[in-house]
């Protein structure tokens, strides 16, 4: 038997899954020929930043071509990746 409040508690984890992380973690964006890798550098109670790297996907190689390298705040990178997302970037497994 489900109850109104187990189908309240499948909402809310539905909506909580929206945000973005408390705790580091990597992540990769391709939009099938660019590649961005985020991953955290520093993470403490006042500071939190995270390195975006990018590349491009090669017909030939095996692995993307590094392009760049920079340094963004959290919320610097969650702009980055929800722009990315809106214009149709889909998330992908390790590249490098």
């Amino acid at each position: 038997m489900t109850s109104a409040k187990g189908t309240d508690a499948g909402v809310q984890t539905a909506r909580a899954s929206k945000r973005p992380p408390l705790s580091p973690q990597e992540g990769w964006l391709s939009d099938g020929r660019r590649v961005l890798h985020f991953r955290p550098t520093l993470w403490d109670r006042w500071t939190q930043r995270l390195e975006v790297t990018s590349g491009e996907l090669l017909p030939d190689q095996p692995v993307p071509l590094l392009k760049s390298r920079k340094e963004l705040t959290r919320e610097q990178a969650i702009a980055l990746w929800r722009q990315k997302r809106q214009e149709g970037w889909k998330t992908y497994g390790p590249q490098w």
